[in-house]
């Protein structure tokens, strides 16, 4: 059976987020959002933070292994990372080389570095020597920044320091996220190297999955935001029966609930928006909640609703009193 993996979405995928979707189940292994790495060894803290699954021996509440991603261009001071993080033993590590966001471009990280595939080799040589060899060592990559004429040079660069697979998404940086993905062109830089490629990007529904299985080449497949989209995409790919919206209120419960805990009221109703957003692209209930909370700000009175409309059991005291 092809592997299912969850991808890592800065400010979609947090903590609280990759808890739900692993608890619905259906996914081998994913990746936490990425750690920045500048000119300074990072603090145990700030490892534990992005990815607390370390705590648990790297593993979600319902036990599917996370990986942690390191992004930066220093060869020095990713090792020096890389060096610190392994004392965590997490579940793998991973180097973002396909973060499109202007601000992680601009201060050349993520997809930056597509233009210099020595570097791209420089890096991840420096890392693998820190990675030892019981620990999965993976990359990230997009097909280039503006075209994707470097796209088998960079994958080669990145083969030729040592990872142990290679992720690639089907889209430049230019590209950002706007369809489609050139699925194609993954299986162009799969047929280049010699290390097991995974396909990213565009993956919405089972057809799109099978689709760009055939494409792409690849067995493997990593879900971003479709994975969001449909939690249980996971499940249906792999032909388990599933229930539908139905099956999905309890996550919708106990991501909001997460989100009370952790999250200042003002800003609670906006996480739970956001998801709903995603979640009305395949759930006609999800549009229906997603309108009928639209002009509500006050997480009290979301709480309300929530209950209201049989999403939620009551809430805790301690939370309604923060409110």
């Amino acid at each position: 059976m092809s592997r299912i993996l969850l991808a890592p979405m800065e400010g979609l995928a947090d903590p609280l987020m990759r808890n739900v979707l692993t608890a619905v189940g259906g996914y081998d292994w994913g990746i936490c959002e990425f750690i920045r790495v500048t000119e300074s060894v990072l603090p145990n803290r700030t490892f534990l933070r992005t990815c607390p699954e370390l705590h648990h021996g790297s593993l979600t509440d319902s036990g599917t292994p996370m990986r942690v991603q390191l992004l930066g261009s220093d060869p020095h001071f990713m090792a020096a990372n890389a060096r610190r993080l392994v004392k965590h033993r997490p579940a793998g590590v991973d180097i973002n080389f396909g973060c499109p966001a202007p601000t992680v471009f601009r201060h050349r990280g993520g997809s930056a570095l597509l233009g210099e595939p020595q570097l791209l080799h420089d890096i991840v040589s420096a890392v693998r020597a820190m990675v030892p060899a019981d620990i999965p060592f993976t990359a990230k990559m997009r097909l280039g920044i503006a075209d994707s004429s470097l796209a088998v040079d960079c994958a080669q660069a990145i083969e030729a320091g040592g990872v142990d697979e290679l992720i690639v998404h089907g889209r430049t940086k230019v590209d950002g996220y706007k369809p489609p993905a050139r699925w194609a062109q993954i299986d162009r830089v799969r047929a280049a190297v010699n290390i097991p490629i995974i396909a990213n990007g565009e993956v919405w529904t089972v057809a799109d999955f099978r689709q760009c299985q055939m494409e792409s080449g690849c067995a493997d497949v990593m879900i971003g935001r479709g994975a969001l989209a449909d939690p249980l995409l996971p499940r249906k790919v792999r032909g388990e029966e599933t229930g539908g919206w139905e099956e999905l209120v309890p996550s919708v419960a106990t991501y909001w609930r997460g989100v009370r805990e952790r999250v200042l009221p003002v800003h609670a109703g906006g996480r739970l928006k956001q998801w709903l957003l995603l979640l009305r692209r395949h759930y006609p209930q999800a549009e229906a909640l997603y309108q009928q909370l639209r002009p509500v700000k006050a997480a009290e009175d979301i709480d309300r609703m929530l209950i209201e409309a049989g999403i939620l059991d009551a809430m805790p005291d301690k939370l309604l009193l923060a409110a």
